[in-house]
């Protein structure tokens, strides 16, 4: 499944910087994650899990497998905006959106 990824500034950055932000995202997202097929379905799970428990502290009332997705989810994210942003979020209140394509 393919997906759309924004990124949304605060700061004043030219649209060639967010654009190396985007990719420089998606690369280590779908690296992390292992592939770009797995983004949205990765993500729709994470989100789910986030609504239901994301208010508790840690480590949530789930399953083990719904655990480990959890964290594959966080660290997958954690290094997509690190790689985006860098370590100490050069692109200041930075954030991102994903979408399906489509």
């Amino acid at each position: 499944m393919t997906y759309l990824l924004k990124i949304f500034s605060a700061d004043d950055v030219t649209e060639t910087e967010r654009a190396l932000a985007v990719q420089r995202f998606r690369s280590a997202l779908e690296e992390t994650l292992g592939d770009a097929s797995l983004v949205m379905p990765c993500y729709h799970a994470y989100q789910k899990l986030f609504q239901q428990h994301g208010e508790q502290p840690r480590p949530w009332p789930i399953s083990a497998s719904e655990q480990l997705l959890a964290e594959q989810w966080e660290a997958a994210e954690l290094a997509a905006t690190h790689a985006a942003f860098g370590v100490n979020r050069y692109l200041g209140d930075a954030d991102f959106e994903i979408q399906p394509a489509g």
